[in-house]
């Protein structure tokens, strides 16, 4: 019987494992060797990813459900609310509307994971290398139904991204609140986290 425990949760924990090695952002990339806007705005991304990385690194069940407040988003709301962001960051460089609403309660807390890395490091290639002219032509478009709204893409940088660096930080304290702290080893002025 033990046996037949163990050899499915060593399944999992190396599917876990090996869908967890399989994200960017463990580290966050070298920087660009110029200041252009696309690289700035790119390292935000980046800055981002990484943080969102070891926030979410090792989360819990208990973490998932964790809220703050009867009144409170749970852990695992967040993320949803993360993802749907992260979306909508990799959706303007690629000129496409952000379709909405959009329900994400059916994916588990690994699928909104290893989606919004993976979101992040796109969106923040798409924008490397890019002039002040061509990010200024990226447009932030909300589609609901057959309506259309444009904002310019400034509202993308005090909009989503820095909601999901706030939010990100909201992970790194009720994951503390509930007892599981971040690594503390986690360096997000270098970006790199001591092995």
């Amino acid at each position: 019987m033990i046996r037949l425990i163990i050899v499915p949760l060593l399944f999992v924990i190396s599917t876990l494992q090996s869908q967890t090695m399989d994200v960017p952002y463990h580290q966050i990339p070298d920087y660009p060797e110029d200041y252009t806007t696309g690289n700035v705005v790119a390292r935000m991304i980046d800055g981002l990813g990484y943080r969102f990385y070891w926030a979410t690194e090792g989360l819990t069940t208990s973490d998932l459900t964790y809220k703050p407040s009867e009144n409170g988003r749970t852990m695992l709301e967040t993320l949803q609310h993360i993802y749907g962001m992260s979306e909508m960051i990799l959706e303007s460089p690629k000129g496409e509307p952000s379709i909405r609403p959009k329900d994400f309660s059916n994916y588990s807390f690994e699928e909104l994971r290893t989606k919004t890395l993976h979101n992040l490091h796109a969106a923040s290639n798409l924008v490397k290398g890019k002039t002040a002219d061509e990010v200024s032509s990226f447009k932030v478009t909300f589609q609901r139904g057959e309506k259309q709204t444009d904002f310019p893409y400034w509202n993308m940088l005090n909009g989503m991204l820095s909601d999901c660096i706030y939010h990100t930080g909201q992970l790194v304290v009720l994951r503390r609140s509930n007892g599981n702290p971040q690594n503390p080893k986690v360096n997000v002025f270098l970006g790199k986290t001591q092995e």
